[in-house]
């Protein structure tokens, strides 16, 4: 089967499947709509029904008593997650209009560019992937600054005053989840001392750590912990029962792959 192809809109793709039909539904969801409009809406009116059997005589010479194939070539819907409503790019641009008319304008031009091969196309959306992963990493790495907040701020509340000693907790969070300290792992990915490690990690490296800290907190809370020591003892259980959390469900999945 042909691969599937995209054009983007507004930082969204828009499918077009192996015969040429855009997805209506991917050019509401690029133009901002809820369920206001949708494809089926437009697909229902009687104007929308006179440009279905105008497009399908012209290009079939019939006048009438289209067969389903006719039809599909034209326009059809399909289920399933990557299912919606496909149509040919003449009614593409005449549902663009019906929901607006700018947008029409706008529309247009993507599949102009598209139809001459404009390669930079590709480019955006291969830029518009990795932004997408960029901020999915940076929600996460906001989240993980207040989880990490809370934490050191439970740690001063429980009598850890030495800066060093911060470091140690941190350190007991690394050691199951990363493989060593701070400073171990900087050297080993090959990176400056002075630089802040959590920059560097990846989204489920940074979610390990949100865990295990969130969860040190609690431990610490609860247990009562009195100054550096036992502080950093909890936070070595917590990170710990994360880290062997992770190290089981590898191990399970590499067994399943033999």
């Amino acid at each position: 089967m042909p691969e599937m192809k995209n054009m983007i809109f507004k930082k969204t793709k828009i499918r077009v499947d192996e015969n040429g039909l855009v997805s209506l539904s991917d050019i509401h969801i690029a133009a901002g709509f809820t369920k206001n409009q949708t494809p089926s809406d437009w697909m229902g009116l009687p104007g929308s029904q006179r440009q279905v059997a105008a497009l399908i005589k012209k290009k079939t010479g019939k006048s009438g008593l289209f067969a389903p194939e006719d039809i599909k070539a034209a326009w059809y819907t399909k289920k399933g997650p990557e299912g919606g409503v496909w149509a040919d790019e003449n009614l593409a641009l005449g549902y663009a209009a019906y929901l607006s008319p700018s947008l029409a304008v706008e529309i247009r031009e993507v599949f102009l560019r598209y139809k001459k091969g404009d390669e930079s196309l590709h480019s955006e959306i291969r830029e518009n992937a990795r932004r997408h992963v960029d901020e999915a990493r940076e929600r996460h790495r906001l989240i993980g600054k207040q989880v990490r907040k809370d934490y050191t701020a439970t740690l001063k509340d429980h009598g850890v005053e030495k800066p060093f000693d911060y470091a140690n907790c941190t350190n007991e969070v690394y050691k199951p989840i990363l493989g060593g300290t701070a400073s171990q792992v900087k050297t080993a990915r090959g990176l400056p001392k002075r630089v802040n490690l959590r920059d560097h990690m990846t989204t489920s490296e940074l979610a390990f750590a949100m865990a295990a800290e969130a969860l040190a907190t609690e431990r610490i809370e609860q247990a009562r912990s009195d100054g550096y020591v036992e502080c950093r003892d909890e936070t070595r259980f917590a990170a710990t029962s994360i880290g062997s959390a992770i190290d089981a469900d590898r191990k399970n999945r590499q067994k399943k792959l033999f």
